[in-house]
């Protein structure tokens, strides 16, 4: 229901600003209600079918992604393998943009947390840079600049949606961040569930002193993650923060030095992917959903979780590995 209501909000963005009648294929509402309605949200991105050249209206209600089905250039899915498999890695690539937030990678976003979404076997998913000194440096302004106020509003929607989708993803996600982390680049950051960041990063949300508003959830996730009244002085001010004052707010959940954020993402990884994959996937529903909830309801919610997990092979795997002081071998079934 809430990638409905993402939705929902979407379309009445879009009816305040209509765009030009085309008389090619139409907006299928009720197939976009449906991949929302299954906790898909970045299916319903299939609405953006492929065409060459630049972004292109096809209907008052679609807008097309360019080749939204070719391999990005911007970003690259790797599963770690051996004792490591089960953890996924989306490795941000574009040096000669710090990893500016554009078409294609936002093309390469949509593709690899699908790709996550679908594959069974992975348990814990890392967001990192390969980048030195930049995790994400925000939208690509120089390609936004070329775009029209419709369009930015289209892209800007299909980016919130995307980073929905990314924290509505049912496995553990971490945030690796190294450098500068900034606008569009934070907003990713804080769709995760984890983020851990090297002493020297640098971390904001300067878009008031562009004259507009963080728009991929970034007004809301970061007053849930420090509080209201820190976030509006860091979004009012567009103030950009280190590594050490980030861990001090809470902004992020380890500083360590410069460097070494990926080896304390990957420890934290490999500790996550020994657990129980379906307990792990039952922790981050009851989480996420229960915080939106009263205490009373929050604890009927704690409650379906846990029965879910109680008939599982996996369950009664650790019981038998406790007993046998052994450690367990889960399957996720």
């Amino acid at each position: 229901m809430a990638s409905l209501s993402r939705l929902q909000t979407i379309a009445r963005s879009l009816k305040r600003n209509p765009l030009p009648h085309s008389p090619t294929k139409l907006f299928n509402p009720r197939e976009t209600i449906r991949h929302a309605s299954s906790s898909r949200a970045i299916a319903s991105a299939r609405c953006f079918t492929s065409v060459p050249g630049n972004w292109q209206l096809q209907t008052r209600r679609t807008l097309i992604l360019e080749s939204a089905t070719s391999a990005s250039e911007s970003v690259k899915l790797n599963r770690l393998s051996d004792s490591d498999s089960g953890i996924v890695e989306v490795c941000l690539d574009r040096p000669g943009a710090k990893n500016a937030i554009g078409r294609d990678m936002l093309r390469g976003l949509q593709n690899a947390f699908e790709a996550v979404r679908e594959d069974t076997s992975a348990n814990v998913l890392m967001i990192c840079s390969a980048v030195p000194r930049v995790f994400c440096a925000g939208a690509d302004l120089k390609e936004r600049k070329t775009m029209s106020p419709s369009e930015v509003q289209l892209f800007v929607n299909l980016l919130r949606l995307t980073f929905s989708s990314l924290e509505d993803l049912h496995i553990p996600t971490i945030a690796v961040i190294e450098g500068a982390a900034l606008g569009g680049g934070l907003e990713l950051a804080l769709s995760c569930d984890l983020r851990i960041c090297g002493d020297d990063a640098v971390l904001g949300l300067p878009e008031t002193g562009l004259a507009i508003i963080p728009g991929a959830g970034g007004t809301q996730r970061l007053p849930r993650i420090v509080g209201k009244s820190l976030a509006k002085e860091l979004i009012y001010t567009g103030r950009r923060v280190g590594g050490k004052d980030a861990k001090s707010m809470g902004l992020v959940n380890h500083s360590v030095a410069s460097g070494e954020a990926h080896l304390k993402a990957l420890e934290i990884a490999r500790d996550i992917n020994q657990k129980g994959p379906l307990a792990l996937k039952m922790a981050k529903r009851a989480i996420n959903k229960g915080l939106e909830l009263d205490m009373v309801s929050a604890l009927e919610w704690e409650e379906d979780c846990y029965e879910q997990l109680l008939n599982t092979k996996d369950r009664l795997e650790g019981l038998a590995a406790f007993a046998e002081k052994r450690k367990p071998k889960y399957t996720g079934q």
